[in-house]
């Protein structure tokens, strides 16, 4: 009996330490120069529908159902989409534009985890003709997800797939005349 107890005690304060530990925030960013306009790379990406064009999402899911809110490019436009296990659910909603520099989102994952994230696309002129684009975003890790994270990498997990869609950006916006 003694022991039992001794046992489920043990892993509460263990429960307990890993909780105290653990991460609870998060921040991912990966960024690439493009050799196009500042303005030009602007407006590209403020559309949430020419994102599948260059999302690595997209292309691990082309049959995914999506749909679209308000007026693309402004405030309050939002995208949902519905997919495979590789996408999940969800919805990604423009927060804030400044103009010419800078987009941010939320992302609200509906499964198969619900999670929110805020999102950006920050642009940087190089020169006349190349654009940073940095994209990124940071988030709260919920109980008892922090934990998991003491395992996990949000950095080694999304990362990859930032480089790719940003890779993917790069060709597209580089290819246009």
């Amino acid at each position: 009996m003694y022991i039992a107890l001794y046992i489920v005690l043990g892993l509460v304060v263990l429960f307990i330490l890993l909780y105290s530990i653990a991460p609870k925030t998060y921040m991912v960013s990966r960024s690439i120069d493009i050799s196009r306009p500042k303005s030009e790379v602007f407006d590209y990406l403020r559309s949430l529908k020419r994102m599948d064009e260059w999302s690595p999402w997209a292309k691990k899911d082309p049959k995914m159902e999506k749909k679209f809110s308000g007026t693309d490019g402004e405030v309050g436009a939002v995208s949902y989409w519905k997919g495979n296990k590789d996408v999940g659910e969800g919805e990604q909603e423009i927060t804030d534009i400044i103009e010419g520099e800078r987009i941010e989102t939320e992302l609200r994952f509906l499964k198969p985890w619900e999670s929110t994230s805020d999102c950006f696309l920050q642009l940087d002129e190089v020169d006349d003709n190349k654009t940073r684009v940095t994209w990124g975003f940071a988030g709260k890790h919920k109980f008892p997800m922090n934990i998991m994270m003491l395992f996990m990498s949000m950095d080694k997990a999304v990362g990859k797939d930032f480089e790719s869609g940003l890779a993917n950006l790069k060709a597209v916006m580089e290819s246009r005349a």
